[in-house]
């Protein structure tokens, strides 16, 4: 866990990919890395001001300006983008309607858009291929097909018609596909398809590639039409079949011209027809792949021997079959395995079943076993299991699976190796899963696992909002105390992340403050002093930071005397420091800084006045500076007033740079490094007579150039180290130079 949350801890050997070994893992390194297409940047803007540069037609719909045109290839990206986005809608399809865009290739996938926007926007252009997929209820599948053959030109021209998971009313019977006299390819998964409908598409003349994955089809023999020209045939899950596994084996046989064939099934089912047609010799010839994962009692040997009797062949199927581990698979040249024996066999899962819940969820489950002891940065992985998370977004066990390998492939140091792009995109689907099962515990674990890690919690960008709302949601369900300290660790850093008018907004803020506090109660009264109660300490002090509102709750559940406490029972300087840091966000608000003006919390300020800690000092006298300078709070206390500010000074006199400079020297921590040069450079502005005859006395020119030269300083570390140098050139021009630091005067 304290790996996750210091970036600096990296105990892994980060290996990235290599480009032998992972060429794809580098092409997606390459392409999450690199900036997006121009023209995709244009679309972007495009879409996001439609309303904007387009005109109202009368019935509501949009209009594009008429002296605008896109080519053909720009005009069906255009739309991909708009379907993509969400953004296709009755109303944004009319700038579709005229010639200014030449559609060809349409992309409508789970659009919500009626029939009559479909037809009005897409059925005039020449079409050659419609992805329909999970389109709204409000087009189903007879609308659509009326609305293509409404145009004779797309009628004999159309190659390819996705058609899966969209409805069929309960009314309608038979589709008329037939006079789509040109479709080469034809997919109906998941749709009331039946027998009627598969002998109608058989009829088809030119039908190459037909798709009856998960249908009501209960007969298939009307397949034998189109022996002669179909080449690929698909029907997964095909649970409705009447027909006898060797009348199905009959129908295969007949089908001469196949080069792809897929019977795969649930493995649930127990089918055994994968295994009766391994047995057979004298059947698909010419294939190249075959699909049989979930297939029953299948070995390796069968494979084997049906591989080896067809020689052609690319690619085979396996997942969930218990086949797949002989060298043979791994040693054939040129033949892909989807399966789990193997990485190279889970990934070609994940890329081949990313539509396929049933399949997605066993590649993940085996992604996971692998993926548990990962030491090697796998980007391409990842992102097929980005895809796996983003198709199938109300599906659990998938989610939740793929919640679990997304935390393997990207813990601790492994995120490192990761594009920020990618990471944004799984942690924006973690999110996304969360507010689809708001009460699954463990999907919730593994985000918030996800959250500590430094790389996603630092770099990537997310919705903050949406993550400190769900962080401090689970921090107040008083979960084990290894979760409840994650929690508090992502509360303290996002809350330093969130402006003070989200956090103003945050419902669940009163809560965490409560909640924080009582951690701090508990461990105090314990007398226990552990990386929880600094992590509490310090998400308290970053969500007071310049938040009255948590200020003010911090106040409403006793959190002054809470501090106190704190104070009179632990005497570290890493809990002093907390404690002032959040009472010096209260004495910057002038509403409650009169809280602080009590015996009590006066008395342990001031004492801290003179630690030898120079942060817990600092924050007590900015305490201090505070609450004196509104001489309101002092009307009948004036003398206490003078005497704080008597203190004060004394401390401000008693300063040395010393306590600065094991700062300046920590290259490791940048933003510690900052902070002390910006105090440094601050003083010796301030009074430059004293403070820069200071950092002589005290051998500080060394740390300055040193910083400059060093080559893990940030930019803005060497400047302001060279600003200081420059205050100290005015004021001591007659000093020598240091022999190991060589500067122009």
């Amino acid at each position: 866990m304290v790996h996750f949350l210091h970036p600096g801890h990296t105990p892994r050997n980060i290996v990235l990919p290599d480009a032998q070994k992972d060429a794809l893992g580098c092409c997606v390194v390459q392409e999450e890395a690199s900036p997006y297409t121009l023209v995709n940047i244009c679309l972007n803007v495009l879409i996001a001001n439609l309303e904007k540069l387009c005109s109202e037609r009368p019935d509501g719909t949009l209009c594009l300006p008429e002296h605008w045109s896109f080519p053909q290839e720009v005009a069906d990206r255009f739309l991909r983008v708009m379907t993509w986005q969400g953004k296709l809608t009755d109303r944004t399809a009319g700038i579709f309607r005229s010639n200014q865009m030449k559609l060809k290739l349409v992309n409508i996938q789970k659009a919500k858009i009626s029939t009559a926007a479909f037809i009005k926007a897409f059925c005039h252009h020449k079409l050659i291929e419609l992805n329909a997929t999970a389109v709204h209820a409000d087009l189903p599948v007879p609308d659509i097909i009326s609305g293509l053959c409404s145009n004779s030109w797309i009628q004999q021209n159309l190659r390819c018609l996705l058609l899966d998971s969209t409805s069929i009313p309960q009314n309608s019977r038979l589709l008329f596909f037939s006079q789509l006299t040109g479709l080469r390819i034809l997919s109906v998964f998941n749709v009331c398809f039946h027998t009627e409908d598969l002998a109608n598409v058989s009829q088809l003349p030119r039908l190459e590639s037909l798709d009856i994955s998960h249908t009501l089809v209960t007969d298939i023999s009307a397949l034998l039409t189109c022996k002669d020209r179909l080449k690929s045939l698909t029907m997964h899950y095909l649970k409705c079949l009447t027909m006898t596994k060797p009348q199905i084996l009959a129908v295969i046989r007949g089908l001469t011209c196949l080069l792809h064939l897929d019977i795969s099934d649930h493995r649930q089912l127990k089918s055994d027809l994968a295994f009766h047609l391994l047995q057979q010799k004298d059947i698909l010839p010419n294939v190249v792949s075959l699909d049989i994962s979930g297939g029953n009692c299948i070995t390796d040997e069968a494979v084997e021997l049906f591989i080896q009797q067809r020689p052609a062949m690319q690619f085979v199927g396996l997942l969930a079959t218990g086949a797949g581990s002989s060298d043979f698979f791994t040693t054939k040249q040129g033949l892909r395995v989807a399966g789990g024996a193997s990485m190279s066999q889970i990934s070609e899962a994940l890329s081949r079943y990313r539509n396929r819940s049933c399949f997605m969820k066993e590649a993940l489950c085996r992604l996971f076993t692998e993926t548990f002891s990962m030491e090697v940065t796998m980007p391409a992985i990842l992102k097929l299991v980005a895809v796996g998370m983003r198709n199938h977004p109300l599906d659990l066990p998938v989610q939740f699976t793929a919640s679990a390998c997304a935390l393997n492939l990207t813990r601790q140091g492994l995120a490192k190796g990761m594009p920020v792009r990618l990471l944004s995109e799984v942690t924006c689907l973690l999110f996304k899963a969360l507010k689809n099962f708001p009460h699954y515990q463990q999907l919730q674990k593994n985000c918030l696992l996800s959250l500590t890690n430094s790389r996603i919690l630092v770099d990537v960008p997310f919705d903050r909002f949406d993550a400190a709302k769900f962080v401090m949601r689970w921090l107040c369900k008083h979960e084990n105390p290894k979760m409840q300290t994650m929690a508090v660790s992502v509360t303290s850093i996002l809350a330093l992340q969130l402006s003070p008018e989200q956090m103003a907004q945050l419902e669940e803020l009163f809560m965490a403050v409560k909640e924080l506090l009582a951690i701090v109660k508990q461990k105090t009264t314990e007398n226990l002093d552990d990386v929880t109660l600094l992590f509490t300490l310090k998400a308290l002090w970053n969500l007071t930071d310049g938040s009255p509102a948590a200020c003010k709750h911090f106040i409403e559940n006793q959190g002054l005397e809470i501090f106190i406490q704190v104070l009179e029972t632990f005497s570290e300087s890493a809990i002093q420091s907390k404690v002032l840091g959040l009472l010096n966000n209260i004495a910057e608000i002038r509403e409650l800084s009169s809280k602080l003006v009590t015996e009590d919390a006066l008395k342990h300020i001031n004492s801290l006045l003179c630690s030898r800690e120079m942060e817990v000092s600092y924050f007590a006298a900015g305490i201090i500076a505070h609450l004196t300078s509104d001489r309101q709070l002092w009307i009948s206390r004036d003398f206490q007033r003078r005497a704080l500010l008597q203190d004060l000074a004394s401390v401000s006199c008693k300063l040395s740079l010393k306590t600065f400079f094991p700062l300046l020297g920590n290259f490791s921590q940048p933003e510690v490094q900052l902070w002390a040069l910006w105090a440094v450079c601050h003083v010796c502005s301030k009074n430059p007579s004293k403070y820069c005859k200071m950092l002589v006395d005290e051998e500080g020119l060394q740390l300055l150039c040193d910083i400059q030269e060093h080559s893990e300083a940030t930019p803005q570390a060497q400047q302001i180290a060279a600003s200081i140098l420059d205050d100290f050139r005015m004021h001591f021009v007659n000093y020598q130079r240091p022999t190991l630091c060589q500067m122009p005067f």
